[in-house]
């Protein structure tokens, strides 16, 4: 091979190695925190605008020698203070309203073509005055459109004002706002102090009236709880005590039900007791005739002149001293019928009220017995079955009728003896207390028995 060939062979091999190096240089890759602008001739837009600059955010481009060039922008955020002084509000007064904004280059796409054709080439302190003085500008805009009390109070509604008329203009030059922080917010006159004294004096107002109300809920809420306490007490007590009267009245109730039917028990034993007395009473008493008379007739027979003088006397003298005695029997009749006019009086007074109470217990007790009349006066009986029993068996213990001793004379009237007189007699007492015999559960021998008895005794 001839060395002129390998000569410019070498030398096209040099010449496309450095072609390639060069081409590889251009070909440039954008990081994360950074925008790339292309510049110088790259095409045309969509509406057919050439276009001034191309911006890429991450990813990577080729830079056509001769023709294009590229600059880096910086995203990282700027932070600056914007203490605005004088200001001057709706209401005509000055206010101080210190702020920090932080700004950035926005990676929108229109956003970023207007950072390209604007901010490209600036430091970032240039890039931070004119975001301050637009700042400025659109903050006193705002506090001009606003009263002290919204921007005092209402902090959201001024930070979102603030907000959006930063935004829109800050967006004009490639910039977006990242935070707004207001610190505090001063005015020269005092008001917003005056404001904050007011609004710290009511919330203290506001606090001591909301614990003065509620101390007061709680005294109503205790007295409340008291009386009610004091109520349930009382309506309990009620009820007990009705519960013990009511049970006190129904004892009552037992206890004149039972006294009414001693009552009546006793009654009949006294009637009884009182029949056998008044008969004995009057057999004795005839027999005391009878033997006056006959004493009277001896007498007669021995000295009838004397005993007819002594007879008229005594005759005289009885009657005067009966006369007397009938006076005073009379009085003392009297004295003891109006005695016991009015004993039985208050007896029947007495009676009348217990028959009222034992109707209306009986009524009761019908009722309870299903409306049947006849079962219920048999549990009243069976109640008291006993102590009936008891005091009649008393009332008749005392009667010996085991034996009879009778001395006869045998002389009597319509061809009967004394005896058989005497034992008919008896006979006649008997039904009252075959009654009582009856009512205690005994029974006594007929009539006639007692008759046949009495003749076989005779004999």
């Amino acid at each position: 091979m001839y060395p002129e060939t390998i000569f410019f062979t070498a030398i096209l091999v040099i010449i496309g190695f450095i072609l390639f190096c060069a081409i590889l240089s251009r070909y440039r890759k954008c990081p994360s925190d950074k925008i790339l602008v292309i510049y110088g001739k790259v095409g045309k837009n969509n509406e057919g605008v050439t276009r001034s600059a191309k911006c890429i955010h991450g990813g990577a481009a080729f830079i056509v020698p001769i023709i294009q060039s590229y600059q880096y922008m910086d995203l990282t955020p700027i932070s600056m203070n914007v203490d605005l002084r004088n200001a001057l509000s709706k209401q005509n007064i000055r206010v101080d309203v210190p702020s920090r904004f932080t700004v950035g280059i926005s990676t929108e796409p229109v956003v970023m073509q207007n950072a390209a054709e604007r901010l490209l080439g600036l430091k970032m302190m240039e890039v931070q005055e004119l975001a301050r003085d637009i700042i400025f500008g659109q903050l006193r805009l705002v506090v001009a459109t606003m009263d002290i009390e919204e921007i005092n109070s209402d902090r959201d509604k001024f930070l979102l004002a603030v907000s959006a008329n930063v935004e829109q203009e800050l967006k004009k030059i490639g910039l977006r706002l990242i935070n707004v922080n207001v610190t505090d917010i001063n005015d020269e006159s005092g008001y917003i102090e005056a404001l904050g004294k007011e609004a710290a004096a009511k919330a203290i107002n506001d606090a001591k009236k909301s614990v003065a109300e509620k101390d007061r809920d709680g005294e109503i809420g205790q007295a409340e709880a008291y009386r009610d306490q004091r109520i349930k007490v009382s309506e309990a007590n009620a009820l007990a005590i009705t519960g013990e009267n009511n049970s006190k009245i129904d004892v009552a109730r037992s206890e004149a039900k039972r006294r009414e039917q001693e009552a009546e028990a006793l009654k009949l034993a006294t009637a009884a007791e009182a029949v056998q007395k008044a008969r004995a009473q009057e057999e004795a008493y005839k027999a005391q005739q009878e033997a006056e008379m006959v004493r009277f007739e001896l007498e007669k027979a021995r000295g009838q002149a004397d005993i007819v003088a002594k007879a008229q006397i005594a005759k005289e003298e009885a009657e005067i001293a009966a006369e007397a005695q009938a006076e005073v029997m009379r009085r003392k009749a009297k004295g003891e019928a109006d005695s016991i006019f009015a004993k039985l009086d208050a007896q029947a007074r007495g009676a009348k009220e217990i028959l009222e109470k034992q109707a209306e217990g009986m009524q009761k007790l019908i009722a309870a017995a299903g409306g049947n009349a006849d079962a219920a006066v048999k549990l009243m009986i069976a109640d008291k079955l006993e102590d009936l029993t008891k005091i009649q068996t008393e009332a008749i213990k005392n009667i010996k009728i085991d034996k009879v001793t009778v001395w006869d004379s045998g002389s009597g009237k319509d061809g009967k003896t004394s005896t058989a007189d005497f034992i008919s007699g008896i006979a006649k007492s008997v039904p009252p207390l075959q009654e009582l015999f009856k009512q205690s559960g005994l029974v006594m021998p007929a009539i006639e028995e007692i008759k046949d008895a009495g003749s076989q005794m005779t004999e």
